[in-house]
């Protein structure tokens, strides 16, 4: 820690100090020199006759003294840093001080310690964001195997039910415990992106046609709404990426949109190229969606408010599956949104 710097500038410090201490002791030599050659006293005759063995005896101790100083000093100064470093892992936002050859020192220390209370924080964010995501998936799965224990208890507990109060109830809990599935595989699918799993078999894809297949699909679930797709993109756009995962993309994201839209609008979708990259925006019209919300929608089990309180959707995995795809494939995904309109953009490279 006491670098080659230090080293030096206590080095200088010492020879300037040696140099000042002995020409100011031959200054006192000369003046006492020239005073004492008048004196009539003995005793001070006496000191005369030996100035040149006071002065002599003046440099050895005053020597010694400021190299023993000197020599004290590096290990004053390591006793500082052993200190310092004890407090660099307390919780708290004080700051490390050091003497001034330390400050070099005391700065890289300084940021250490903030490195250390940055990390600390996010840890704690981490074991927070754990929590409420266990919060989440429990709610999530609990509340579809309620049901399905629910109407299987009582098909058991009522052998002679009627046969259509039954077929409605085996319905029910078959619509719950397909649900209950959909999740569970959604929980493992987003498992398999961020444990890189996926590989991606590319090819050259027909954008257009993608995009039109897309919006046929989707037809009788925007219809239900009144909402409808428009496309606006060049007929010959093509992009070199995995067509079943670029699907599933673009899948989610209209899923999204056709979920949170206002009834009778239109989601428009549109894409074009810009040098060495394929741009493709979804925009619809609902919700303006808070900005703290915004800053987490691509993350796991991440769901709006009002979704959350509902028993509909999935497990909002939807949206991070589709931004881990985008990543593999060297893209990138944002959304925004203000004035009751939502915008996903998705950025390809034509060739990765």
């Amino acid at each position: 820690m006491i670098n080659k710097s230090m080293e030096k500038k206590l080095r200088v410090k010492l020879c300037i100090t040696l140099i000042i201490y002995t020409f100011m002791g031959y200054i006192v030599a000369v003046l006492l020199d020239y005073g004492l050659s008048n004196c009539l006293n003995p005793f001070l005759k006496w000191m005369h006759l030996r100035i040149e063995l006071i002065y002599f005896l003046y440099l050895v101790a005053g020597f010694c003294s400021l190299f023993n100083h000197y020599w004290k000093k590096p290990w004053g100064y390591l006793e500082e840093v052993v200190n310092a470093a004890k407090t660099v892992y307390q919780p708290d936002d004080s700051t490390i001080e050091l003497s001034e050859p330390l400050k070099d020192v005391e700065k890289q220390m300084n940021q250490i310690k903030m490195a250390v209370l940055l990390s600390q924080q996010a840890v704690k964010e981490a074991e927070n964001k754990k929590n409420e995501l266990v919060m989440y998936l429990a709610h999530d799965i609990r509340t579809p195997l309620t049901s399905v224990i629910g109407y299987l208890s009582l098909l058991d507990e009522a052998p002679d039910m009627p046969e259509e109060q039954k077929a409605k109830y085996v319905e029910i809990a078959l619509k719950k415990a397909l649900r209950l599935e959909k999740l569970i595989n959604e929980f493992f699918e987003i498992s398999r992106y961020h444990t890189q799993q996926i590989k991606l078999t590319k090819e050259n894809v027909d954008l257009y046609y993608m995009l039109v297949q897309l919006i046929d699909e989707f037809y009788p679930v925007l219809s239900a709404r009144g909402n409808f797709a428009v496309l606006h993109a060049d007929e010959t756009l093509t992009v070199y990426a995995d067509p079943e995962k670029l699907a599933r993309v673009f899948n989610n994201i209209l899923k999204n949109a056709a979920a949170y839209s206002y009834p009778d609008t239109e989601i428009s979708i549109s894409a074009k190229k810009q040098q060495d990259t394929v741009s493709i925006i979804f925009e619809n019209h609902g919700h303006t969606i808070p900005e703290d919300q915004l800053c987490g929608i691509f993350e796991k089990f991440n769901r709006l408010d009002d979704a959350r309180k509902s028993d509909t959707g999935g497990a909002g995995l939807g949206l991070s599956i589709a931004a881990e795809i985008v990543r593999l494939h060297g893209g990138k995904i944002s959304v925004c949104s203000e004035k009751d309109t939502v915008t996903f953009t998705v950025s390809l490279p034509v060739r990765f």
